[in-house]
Formats: C-alpha cells, structure tokens, sequence
C-alpha cells in the first residue's frame, strides 16, 4: 500500500510529467487559455492515461513478453493510444458539444500527446505491476489536469495584468510554467521516488 501511495503522490507532485519531464507541452500551452477547456482536456488525458496504462500493462505482459515481440511495443501503445482517444472524441462530441468545440484540434491530438505515450513508456521502465501501472496513470492524469487548470487561471489573471508587451502570449505562460516547475521541485524531498 505504501508503494501505491508513493506512486500517486509521487506523480502528481514530484515527477509531473509536465513539469519534470516536459510532456505534454502542446496541449498545455494550447488549451490552458480557459478554465473550462484546461478541465475538459485534464479530464480526458486523465481518462485516456488511466485507460492506456491499463490496456498497455495487459497487452506488454500478457502478448508482447509472451510472444517475444517487446520490440513492437511503440507501435502498438500508440494504437492503442489512439483508438482510445477515437473513443473519447466520439463520446465528448455526443455528451458535451460544447466542450468539444471548446477543445477542438487538441482533443484528436491527444492521440500523440506524448505525456500519455510517456506514462506507458515509464510504467513498463519502472517494471509496475498491475495495479501500480493504473495507479500511475490516473495519478499522471492528475498532475497534468492540476497543472493546466492552475495555469488557465493564471491565464485567465495575466490577460487583465500590466504584462509588458514583449512578453504577452506564450513567453509569459512559459516564464510561469518555468516558475512553476521551480516551485514544484520543492516537493522532491516530499518522498524518494
């Protein structure tokens, strides 16, 4: 169980994979604009990286190992990436048009969002089992969605700030992401992991 609770801990805070390993850089400089979409992308990447990672540990140990043929696991955690995220697409347009529209290109490009096809890339590196492999992709989910929806209300503050000119648009939300990331690394000490 402590291992469970590092791993989550761990993912939200510690090893975002924003903030620490820099993925997922596009989605979150593309959708944290709004609130309302950073919530709506954060939900999804949290659905899909908990669904990748889920699908991803099964068919890594129970096909890829079995049959020799580890070598295919790119290509095949991407596939299957992408056919969740088709998934996604397809139940957001229908439940919430709103949040689809809201999301736009971001949403199909969360097939090649690289912080989700890192997750399953880092769950297989760290050997997770079963349960820490989910684990990690939910908690992956979250710091993603705890970074883009704290970065879209900060977003949302700046266009209302006296921000000198050269900086407006993507080179203050990258100055703050910076910072964030700085502040972020406080944590490291939180747990070894």
């Amino acid at each position: 169980m402590k291992d469970i609770v590092t791993i989550f801990i761990s993912a939200i805070l510690i090893n975002n994979l924003v903030l620490y390993y820099f993925l997922g850089i596009c989605p979150f400089l593309g959708v944290s604009a709004k609130i309302e979409s950073a919530l709506g992308m954060g939900m999804a990447v949290i659905f899909v990286m908990t669904l990748a990672n889920t699908i991803s540990w099964l068919i890594y140990h129970l096909v890829l190992i079995k049959l020799g043929i580890t070598f295919l696991t790119y290509i095949v955690f991407i596939l299957s990436i992408a056919s969740l995220v088709q998934i996604v697409e397809m139940v957001v347009k229908r439940f919430s048009p709103s949040l689809y529209k809201s999301l736009g290109i971001f949403l199909p490009l969360i097939t090649v969002n690289c912080a989700i096809l890192g997750s399953t890339l880092f769950m297989i590196a760290k050997d997770y089992n079963f349960i820490e492999a989910v684990v990690y992709g939910f908690s992956g989910g979250l710091g993603f969605t705890l970074i883009i929806v704290i970065m879209a209300s900060l977003r949302e503050d700046l266009d209302y700030a006296d921000v000198p000119s050269i900086f407006k648009g993507a080179a203050i939300t990258l100055i703050t992401t910076g910072l964030f990331a700085l502040v972020f690394m406080g944590f490291s000490g939180l747990i070894s992991a």
